[in-house]
């Protein structure tokens, strides 16, 4: 994609969107957590289009979406049956679908970005879409985050879709930028809820970090003390490397959520402009 600063006339340039997804139980929840992820769509222009990565899809390849209407993955277990019943029916879009992978195609030969009918939406999306849109009247695209790509190259894949910002197109990315399962449940079992020195550490460094746009600082965290504690593995930290990817050092940075749930998972949701 190189006209990134080609913008369709009259059509508002669209902010980029990091959301710490957190418990699949704030679909059925109201709480802090789910109110606040109803606000946001009142934070952001309506998108003609949603381009989502979530954590949730973390394979060995580079995939889109292609499904005209995408299946709601409930890929999770344990919880109670009415979560499973939750269905988000939004639309897919495999015109554009295909326009996204032909536009990277075109620029990349150290990767290459193929369409695929065997996925969804995942809960990492349509947790936090089934609030901000709760008509499912937005299309949704689903970007796969491929585990063979090295950390650079997924900030080159993330710059890539700088340009959709122009088309209307929301940029979403779902993970957390601490999660540490382990711990999490743990503070669970005990009733405990306090959030660890190390994980409030990590987390506040994060938004100075990506409020300076120190990109080099930010690529190099998960392999700090604190960044190997935050993320055991890389999964729900690579979405923000996206996100970041596909803002600007012009882009204003805000943080309309922050806190802790389970004491050592961040809900932290950052909008880039």
């Amino acid at each position: 994609m190189t006209d990134n600063n080609t913008q369709e006339p009259g059509r508002d340039r669209m902010p980029v969107l990091f959301v710490g997804h957190g418990s699949p139980m704030n679909v059925i929840e109201v709480n802090r957590w789910s109110r606040g992820f109803a606000a946001l769509q009142h934070e952001i222009p309506r998108p003609v289009a949603i381009l989502a990565i979530s954590a949730h899809w973390y394979v060995a390849g580079s995939y889109l979406t292609s499904n005209t209407q995408p299946e709601t993955i409930h890929d999770f277990g344990g919880f109670p049956p009415e979560l499973y019943e939750v269905d988000y029916p939004a639309a897919g879009n495999a015109d554009r679908a295909e326009q996204i992978r032909s536009r990277i195609n075109k620029t990349r030969a150290d990767y290459q970005v193929s369409l695929s009918s065997d996925w969804g939406l995942d809960h990492g999306v349509w947790s936090v879409l089934r609030w901000m849109y709760p008509q499912a009247d937005v299309p949704v695209i689903q970007l796969s985050i491929n585990r063979e790509l090295e950390l650079q190259q997924h900030y080159q894949l993330g710059h890539e879709l700088v340009e959709l910002r122009n088309r209307g197109v929301l940029i979403l990315a779902s993970g957390n930028i601490v999660h540490n399962l382990r711990d999490a449940f743990q503070q669970k079992q005990t009733g405990a809820s306090a959030t660890p020195d190390w994980a409030k550490r990590f987390d506040d460094t994060v938004k100075q970090v990506i409020t300076q746009h120190n990109t080099d600082k930010l690529l190099g965290l998960h392999n700090t003390a604190d960044g190997q504690l935050a993320h055991p593995s890389a999964e729900h930290w690579l979405p923000l490397i996206y996100a970041y990817a596909a803002a600007d050092k012009d882009d204003r940075v805000r943080c309309p959520m922050e806190g802790f749930d389970w004491g050592s998972i961040s809900m932290r949701s950052i909008i880039f402009g």
